[in-house]
């Protein structure tokens, strides 16, 4: 698509050496630089900055973990001891089956990436966004609107909006909805079905008790088909660029690693900006709610629409319930 291909950030304005555009103001985000950082090309940084980013903040929580800080205790969603006494895999285990998830991912990335785009011209770009911007709007708003978008040109508020913003919010937002419908119905389906539960999903239930650099700790089919797999489809799907899709992985991967993370910390801002969190996501793990929050990585809809979401306060309603009945066959 002309328009998403328009967004590319791995190519350089071709309209901003002309001393008309040479003052072109591009938002924050954007580099009009062939390549991000000198020398590497950005389809290699796209597939090594989802792997530095786990690793990185896995080995963050995991500092955290080996901390004898009082203070953390407070947050810890389990008590230090219980995530070795009570996980079924070790480290080591741990540790290959992440690493070949990633050698998994980076060959399908390789396959899968988009190519490098030819060079952009913004400017001629939103010149003809803003003629069909400004057809729109008199068909909407009126005669008196769109001749003041068509006026304004390329250079106007609306188009320059529309195209350095609300297309790549919704493309992110769309690529977002794309991976949780995806790993929810499979998610739920691996819980189903117990063929599926016991060669594929089991692998990960092996951690009751979650931490950070076991959130990728799959059987190999699983991580391809859920994580990987999921992920291409919805860079694909939304016409991302391959910037687009760096930022779109790394996003994910840290989501995931702080989902399993084991803290319930106010300050994380992954934590903040949605309810499907560590918290949520621990509740999963337990026997109590292993048929229950199948929705990942980013929110609950799915879990709210179909019914299986469960809250803490969930938890201690059944506790309680549970109580009741014992006390009155007592």
């Amino acid at each position: 698509m002309d328009m998403f291909s328009s967004l590319s950030n791995t190519t350089a304005c071709a309209s901003c050496a002309n001393s008309s555009v040479a003052d072109y103001q591009f938002p924050f985000y954007y580099s009009p630089k062939t390549t991000l950082l000198d020398g590497i090309p950005d389809e290699t940084l796209t597939l090594a900055s989802p792997i530095i980013s786990y690793w990185l903040l896995s080995l963050f929580f995991h500092w955290l973990d080996m901390s004898t800080w009082a203070w953390l205790d407070r947050y810890r969603i389990h008590e230090s001891a219980e995530v070795q006494k009570r996980n079924r895999a070790t480290r080591s285990q741990v540790v290959w089956a992440v690493f070949l998830q990633q050698f998994l991912q980076t060959m399908l990335g390789m396959l899968a990436l988009p190519e490098p785009h030819a060079r952009v011209d913004h400017a001629a770009r939103l010149e003809s966004m803003a003629l069909t911007l400004a057809g729109v709007a008199r068909r909407v708003a009126g005669d008196a609107v769109g001749e003041a978008i068509a006026r304004a040109g390329g250079r106007g508020e609306v188009p320059y909006f529309v195209y350095w913003w609300a297309i790549p919010a919704a493309q992110l937002l769309a690529a977002m909805f794309f991976i949780d419908t995806w790993q929810y119905f499979l998610h739920r389906g691996m819980h189903m079905n117990k063929f599926l539960y016991k060669q594929f999903h089991s692998w990960h239930h092996r951690l009751y008790v979650p931490y950070a650099f076991g959130s990728l700790y799959n059987h190999p089919v699983e991580g391809f088909v859920l994580d990987s797999l999921g992920a291409i489809l919805a860079e694909a799907v939304t016409g991302m660029t391959t910037r687009q899709a760096m930022f779109l992985f790394c996003f994910s991967t840290l989501k995931t690693v702080d989902d399993h993370c084991g803290y319930r910390l106010p300050f994380d801002p992954f934590q903040l900006i949605t309810g499907n969190n560590a918290d949520y996501h621990d509740i999963h793990h337990q026997i109590i709610g292993i048929k229950s929050n199948f929705a990942q990585p980013f929110f609950v809809h799915w879990d709210v629409l179909l019914g299986t979401r469960m809250t803490r306060k969930d938890i201690e309603q059944r506790r309680k319930k549970s109580q009741k009945i014992e006390e009155k066959e007592e």
